[in-house]
């Protein structure tokens, strides 16, 4: 699996080197145009889950005791698990589906439509099954059913939320800038200000973080099984993701798309890992009060990523709230994502069989891109 990764990895940032060579300046709008900040905002929400508040804490000690990570420091590494060159991968997705997908209509061939859209089912349903087993770390004294009953909650309100295009987009905004930027960056500051040290920690942390720039290379293919694990994970979203931001792209030139999508969340990104970081430099215990606001936080997160790929898919297999009526859509939902929670649980389903099926689909495309590129002349 290593190498089809590590191929798989390298030819997507080919391609978005190319994309930026080929076509700085064309521009490009979806069917559904917003402004620049409102599609940061629905990328942010829906290219992100839990695993961002949640795992670096748990993921400092290991990068630092493991030998391999050794050619940087445990924050870069982190930074570089969740950065700039991931969000390239969904810039490349996005570019496709907003510019060549109209043309070549690749993902209306029947085979390819099934399995892309199983994939988007498998990795909505990966996000709440992560989400579950790492909240124990956080709030170990939730029972296991406590846990499951946020989780159907979690689950319901997505689907609730997925039936709305309006409230979806509301609920990107809100959760972006009025609960999820502001709120993450007020997270920040408030836990940055409660471990009583001073602003040149944070500095000195940002310093250790832009080492990862200096190592970006070994970012790109696959330092440990865990990293390839994260990138099989990137994998099974950057599909889903690229179709789902592609649609409210509002008349940008691919080089402003590519800018927006790769270095704009990578802000909030660096600065709460930055501060995380203190805390785990200084063995500082997060108070009851903040550790909950991290879990609401991530909670937001989850809903917002499972409302926009239920969405996505239900638009896409036409399984929308408008065909299937209220009656039809909400359980359907519901019920197909707490089943495969449950199959993540208690079966061998892994999200690297499903990141390994996206490789499949991009090398299909690749191909009939090749076939089809008369279709593209004039582009």
């Amino acid at each position: 699996m290593t190498l089809i990764i590590t191929i798989a990895y390298l030819s997507v940032l080919a391609c978005a080197l190319f994309v930026l060579l080929r076509w700085p300046r064309l521009r490009v709008q979806g069917e559904t145009p917003v402004g620049l900040l409102t599609l940061i905002a629905l990328l942010f929400t829906a290219g992100l889950d839990m695993g961002l508040v949640m795992l670096p804490l748990s993921e400092f000690p290991v990068y630092e005791a493991d030998s391999v990570y050794a050619f940087s420091n445990a924050l870069a590494v982190e930074f570089g698990m969740w950065g700039p060159l991931v969000w390239l991968m969904y810039f490349v997705t996005t570019f496709y589906f907003v510019a060549l997908e109209p043309r070549l209509k690749l993902f209306e061939i029947g085979v390819i439509k099934w399995v892309y859209n199983l994939t988007i089912i498998a990795t909505c349903a990966f996000t709440c099954y992560l989400f579950m087993i790492n909240l124990p770390g956080y709030a170990p004294e939730l029972s296991q059913a406590a846990i499951w009953l946020i989780a159907i909650g979690v689950i319901a309100f997505a689907v609730t939320s997925s039936g709305d295009l309006r409230f979806m987009k509301w609920l990107a905004i809100v959760s972006t800038y009025g609960f999820g930027v502001l709120a993450f960056a007020a997270l920040a500051v408030v836990a940055f200000a409660y471990s009583g040290i001073g602003f040149d920690a944070l500095f000195v942390n940002l310093g250790l973080l832009s080492n990862y720039f200096a190592h970006l290379p070994r970012f790109a293919t696959p330092i440990s099984d865990y990293h390839e694990f994260y990138l099989f994970w990137w994998f099974a979203w950057s599909l889903m993701i690229g179709q789902f931001v592609a649609r409210f792209v509002s008349n940008m030139p691919i080089w402003q798309l590519a800018l927006s999508m790769v270095f704009l969340p990578a802000i909030p990104i660096g600065l709460w890992f930055s501060v995380l970081f203190i805390y785990h430099q200084n063995t500082i215990e997060i108070p009851v009060w903040l550790n909950w606001f991290m879990i609401s936080v991530g909670i937001v997160f989850v809903i917002n990523s499972l409302d926009s790929l239920i969405r996505l898919y239900s638009a896409n297999l036409g399984w929308t709230r408008v065909a299937l009526g209220d009656r039809g859509y909400y359980p359907l939902h519901f019920m197909l994502q707490l089943a495969l929670v449950g199959a993540y649980f208690f079966t061998p389903f892994e999200i690297h069989w499903v990141g390994l099926i996206v490789v499949a689909i991009y090398a299909a495309a690749y191909g009939l891109i090749v076939m089809r590129r008369q279709k593209l002349a004039g582009l």
